[in-house]
């Protein structure tokens, strides 16, 4: 493999054939040529570093223990800190590094200690802290390290010197509280006296000054009520003519108001008449001239068509009587020449023609007497037991009834039938 390549938390230094004086590569890729040339790596995290100090002495000779906290990093942008740094530590581990800078910071940090006192180092953190912090970075650089920052952590001492700085501050503080209390106390006794003096004083001058403004009030007011009740008579006057004016104008409106809606009511009274007689025109006039024009049509039609009917009526009552009258009279004209043709017959025959007569006759008189018969529903027959029962019985019944016309027209006529009987015959035949 000839080409390595390292995370931007690393830095390479090739050196070696043709690497004069060496490449130094801080997160990259670089050729290396095998047993010519030769790679190095350093690292490049930060290194967090407890620096402590025990028992350092201070300018006035207080031991006081100090812990700071740094934080510290070989500097991979900046070439010349990257090649001092390869010279110091290439080869050395993080660990190795790492004491290194921490043998450093804890000197610089024990040189300041002793050039300041408690109370500076305790009351001041910041201003210790920047001053090992600038200290340090510049001895530092020339390593190839920076200083990313550092921080005072915790300042304690054995002898309770600052618990008893602590305890003479505290009691200070309460001294001057207690002072400061009681001059407030004072103060406020005194300001409340001439607070109440004021008062005093203000409230006299007030209650003066309420007196005069009571007095001019009253005065003024006295002026105001006269000259209000004044006004007020003189308004309430105005006031009850104007009331009175108001209302004369009211009531003339009114009147005006009722004139206009009498005259709206008589215009709408003639509107309502002419309407009502418009619509009697269109509804009752109308139709009824209507009706009368056409009951005298209708009436005018029927009286032209009774005329007509009686006419054509009488002309065939006229034509029907000639038709009759000359039926009649050819009935007649027949009827006698019938009757004459009898005559002579009954002259010429005598007892045959009347026989022959009653001949003719006989069926229609047997339909006579029949008839009830035929029209009865329903016919109850009751036997001795001897004779014929039923049709036959019915039948018997009518055949003797005309057996007794022979005698009956004998005693009404004077003619025997049964004698006349050939004469007619032979009549007939002829």
């Amino acid at each position: 493999n000839m080409f390595y390549t390292c995370g931007p938390n690393e830095a390479m230094v090739v050196s070696g054939c043709l690497r004069s004086p060496p490449v130094m590569i801080a997160g990259g890729r670089v050729f290396v040529l095998p047993c010519f040339q030769k790679i190095q790596r350093i690292s490049l995290n930060i290194l967090t570093l407890s620096v402590k100090s025990e028992k350092v002495y201070t300018r006035r000779g207080v031991p006081i223990s100090v812990t700071g906290i740094a934080q510290m990093k070989i500097q991979g942008q900046n070439k010349e800190m990257l090649a001092a740094a390869c010279q110091m530590f290439m080869g050395k581990s993080e660990g190795e590094i790492a004491q290194i800078a921490l043998e450093t910071l804890e000197g610089h940090q024990r040189a300041i200690i002793a050039h300041l006192t408690v109370e500076e180092i305790y009351r001041d953190r910041k201003k210790f802290s920047e001053e090992v912090f600038k200290v340090a970075s510049s001895d530092l650089f020339n390593m190839g390290i920076s200083v990313v920052s550092y921080t005072l952590k915790d300042v304690h001492d054995d002898q309770d010197y600052l618990h008893s700085l602590g305890k003479s501050r505290t009691a200070q503080v309460q001294k001057d509280a207690r002072i400061g209390e009681a001059q407030f106390k004072r103060d406020a006794v005194i300001r409340e006296a001439h607070a109440k003096q004021e008062k005093i004083s203000a409230q006299h001058v007030n209650e003066i000054q309420m007196a005069m403004a009571q007095r001019d009030y009253e005065l003024k007011k006295a002026s105001y009520d006269i000259e209000v009740n004044t006004k007020k008579a003189e308004s309430e006057m105005a006031y009850q003519l104007q009331v009175a004016k108001t209302k004369q104008l009211i009531e003339e409106e009114k009147m005006q108001v009722q004139v206009v809606e009498r005259s709206q009511q008589i215009m709408l009274q003639q509107q309502e008449i002419t309407r009502k007689e418009k619509e009697l025109e269109a509804k009752v006039k109308k139709p009824a001239e209507a009706t009368r024009y056409q009951i005298e049509k209708l009436a005018e039609a029927q009286r032209a068509q009774l005329i007509m009917e009686a006419e054509a009526e009488a002309e065939s009552i006229r034509i029907k009587g000639d038709a009759e009258a000359f039926a009649v009279e050819a009935k007649g004209r027949a009827e006698a020449e019938q009757m004459a043709k009898k005559a002579e017959a009954f002259q010429q025959y005598k007892e045959g023609a009347m026989v022959d007569m009653l001949l003719e006759q006989l069926p229609l008189m047997a339909e006579e007497i029949s008839r009830p018969l035929a029209q009865a529903q329903k016919i109850t027959m009751i036997s001795s037991g001897g004779t014929e029962v039923g049709a036959a019985k019915l039948t018997g019944e009518v055949l003797d009834i005309m057996t007794r016309l022979p005698a009956t027209v004998e005693k009404l006529t004077g003619v025997n039938i049964s004698q006349v009987r050939q004469p007619s015959q032979r009549c007939v035949t002829a």
